[in-house]
């Protein structure tokens, strides 16, 4: 159990400090979360949510942006997301800061939105603003005062979406910038001559391992290509399990003169499916997830979907496909993006020509980017009204 000390306004109101001293109180909360928090190091928080939170903590956002059951209060609850609480306030969720923006000094990101705390809605002068902590009293005060965060370890702060949707894809969805697997050390042969490996097993494997120590093994790597121009994008190959090493090969020469090779050993320490002589193995990389808030592109993107991670031919709510954007394009990991499928052709049964008419693309759905790559991205399903499949386009909400 650790101890956190935070701050959190218990009444709040517009009018009784100027904007000069809102702002003067984040950054000293900032300060003070830095110093307080070490979650909070280095916490993703783009320009244009800051941007937005400003211009929020002088207006707040509309009251018509409010979805028509908005509660007045709502106390946070483990397993909530920062996703869920946002829906539940904002008819456009990824609009969040605009809502959160008054208090962008405690809610700069969902690292510091814990369980039990308490929101409630200021909808003072026809706007809305989205407060912590609770009033206090009527008047027109604004009250900060120091309190003790006591922290059970795995009662954290809340997710921005469910982590444990995305959580097996960090490691195991990857897409190789080239076909670099081809040159990657690989399985020669297998322990006491097995067709497949399982866990505990060891595996033989032959190919330059470097000073990495764990390894990710992959098999069949095939190209991804843009929809739309048909270049090769980059290259996805399917997770097996992983491996980790044991002790390295060597060349050396027989009793009888002859050259040896003796392969290096890995143990097989976790499977997706059984490993066989050929897969490649690759360092397991550092970490890279962040628990990235939820947000729009800051401008006009979009593209189209390339493929159905785990091949299949569609998908739906809560399942991964790939993107033909990445960094390269501006994409970021927390970009929320609108589904589109294509409009169907149907005949004019009205016209005596009956010619063929294309209707309208639909909206139907909205992603989350979780992993950018430099030409692509992984994205999850949010929700989705008909099955996603390659090809379908994808905007900014």
């Amino acid at each position: 159990m650790t101890r956190r000390t935070s701050f959190s306004p218990f009444s709040a109101s517009s009018h009784s400090y100027g904007n000069a001293l809102i702002l003067a109180l984040a950054s000293t909360f900032a300060a003070t979360l830095a110093t307080t928090s070490a979650s909070a190091v280095n916490l993703p928080i783009t320009e244009q949510q800051r941007s937005a939170a400003q211009k929020a903590a002088q207006q707040g956002v509309p009251l018509s942006e409010l979805t028509a059951n908005a509660p007045d209060t709502y106390t946070i609850k483990r397993g909530d997301t920062l996703w869920d609480i946002s829906k539940l306030f904002l008819k456009s969720p990824w609009r969040w800061p605009e809502l959160w923006g008054m208090n962008m000094q405690d809610i700069r990101n969902p690292h510091l939105i814990y369980p039990g705390q308490l929101l409630y809605l200021d909808k003072s002068g026809g706007r809305a603003r989205l407060r912590m902590g609770q009033p206090v009293g009527d008047g027109g005060t604004v009250k900060l005062s120091p309190r003790v965060r006591v922290e059970v370890p795995g009662l954290g702060a809340i997710s921005s979406i469910p982590f444990n949707l995305i959580e097996p894809f960090l490691n195991e969805a990857i897409i190789f910038q080239g076909d670099e697997l081809a040159a990657a050390p690989r399985i020669v042969a297998t322990q006491e001559g097995r067709v497949l490996l399982s866990k505990g097993e060891n595996a033989y494997v032959r190919g330059d391992i470097g000073q990495a120590r764990s390894f990710r093994i992959f098999r069949e790597a095939k190209a991804l290509k843009d929809p739309a121009t048909g270049l090769v994008l980059g290259y996805e190959a399917a997770y097996v399990g992983a491996a980790d090493f044991v002790r390295p090969g060597e060349s050396r020469v027989s009793a009888d003169g002859k050259p040896e090779i003796v392969p290096s050993t890995f143990t097989i320490t976790s499977m997706r499916q059984e490993a066989n002589v050929g897969d490649r193995l690759s360092p397991v990389p550092p970490s890279e997830f962040s628990n990235y808030a939820p947000h729009a592109p800051s401008g006009e993107l979009k593209g189209q979907i390339v493929s159905i991670y785990g091949d299949g031919l569609s998908a739906g709510q809560n399942q991964i496909v790939a993107l033909n954007r990445g960094t390269t394009d501006g994409m970021e990991r927390g970009h929320v993006l609108a589904l589109w499928s294509a409009g169907s052709r149907v005949k004019d049964t009205t016209d005596p020509l009956r010619p063929t008419l294309t209707l309208p693309d639909e909206r139907h759905g909205l992603l989350f980017v979780f992993r950018v790559f430099d030409r692509m991205s992984y994205a999850l399903i949010l929700n989705v009204k008909d099955p996603v499949k390659a090809g379908d386009r994808f905007t900014q909400p």
